[in-house]
């Protein structure tokens, strides 16, 4: 027969620590707002409203996710950007954008490149090295994918002409710009002003040449082409968030040998071709638009676009699993 229990014969299993747990967290109102502009292991610097660069680290509540340039965060701690102050990252705003980059074409890890961006700068040489349509167009998917204007910055334009060049991206409509070490760069500030551009192109190209002319405090390292290769060195580690003295923001990333989009699906790539999308909708389940049973090849034939579009659009297609 049970007996009545009181409250002495009842045994409580002590906690792990002396303080009792909650669910309750804190809310982290007086948290100020930064942008990351740089991340080095584990270390993350964070430009406050007020221009302040603060160092921190991420909080464990954030979880594993990373967190990549141009991120808004919240911080708490110390933020006076102090040297050996240390402030901590406690909340992450939503993205607006997000650029990435498949590691390969086999696994399809995706890897964060750049957050709330909304320009990709391709940087691409006319000679040494010799500008490669492969990855300009891997570039170009990986910038509609992600919902960013494209635009192709050439360099070394008084070594070779790029018109035979670019004139490739002409039904793609993507805006061109000499980027030349000597020049003022004064077409390529405009286009740059007021807006978060990723700048992005093989090692050797003359990115930090360039970035270094746009930001002259920038200080980045430049390096040469190798004869044999004619690749060039990685010059810059990672990427960090320059402010423009015209207004907007530039990225410079690490110069990539190659540039994954096992990520990318074909409908978002079609999604940039929008005087196309209309006839891609009587296509077959899982139609690649590069096939027999397309019906963007009648569409075309019955004048609903341009031809010279959809060969555009097959080559973007194809570049998703072609080498750069």
């Amino acid at each position: 027969m049970a007996r009545d229990l009181d409250e002495d014969d009842v045994r409580v299993r002590p906690g792990r620590g002396s303080r009792p747990r909650s669910k309750v967290r804190p809310s982290y109102r007086s948290a100020k707002q930064a942008v990351v502009t740089g991340v080095d292991r584990g270390r993350f610097a964070c430009e406050l409203d007020d221009g302040t660069v603060v160092t921190a680290v991420k909080s464990r509540e954030l979880g594993r996710g990373g967190l990549v340039v141009g991120d808004r965060v919240r911080l708490t701690g110390d933020t006076s950007g102090d040297t050996g102050s240390l402030a901590r990252i406690v909340g992450l705003s939503d993205r607006v954008t997000l650029l990435l980059r498949t590691a390969d074409d086999v696994t399809g890890t995706e890897r964060p490149l750049v957050a709330n961006a909304d320009q990709l700068g391709i940087v691409v040489a006319a000679a040494d090295p010799e500008p490669r349509h492969g990855f300009v167009d891997r570039c170009l998917v990986a910038a509609f994918d992600a919902g960013l204007r494209p635009l192709v910055i050439v360099t070394k334009t008084d070594l070779a002409d790029p018109t035979d060049f670019l004139a490739a991206y002409a039904d793609l409509e993507v805006a061109s710009v000499d980027g030349r070490r000597g020049s003022d760069l004064s077409e390529l500030k405009e286009l740059l002003a007021d807006r978060a551009t990723v700048l992005i192109g093989h090692s050797g190209v003359g990115k930090s040449t360039l970035v270094n002319a746009l930001v002259p405090a920038a200080d980045r390292r430049t390096g040469i082409v190798n004869d044999v290769t004619g690749r060039g060195r990685h010059t810059s580690s990672s990427a960090v968030l320059l402010d423009l003295p015209e207004g907007g923001v530039i990225i410079d990333t690490p110069g990539v040998r190659s540039f994954g989009l096992n990520h990318v699906t074909g409908e978002n790539v079609i999604r940039a071709f929008s005087d196309l999308a209309a006839g891609a909708e009587n296509c077959p389940r899982s139609c690649s638009h590069d096939e027999p049973e397309c019906a963007l090849d009648d569409w075309v034939a019955d004048g609903g676009a341009p031809v010279e579009r959809l060969a555009s659009l097959r080559r973007i297609m194809r570049s998703r699993s072609a080498a750069d």
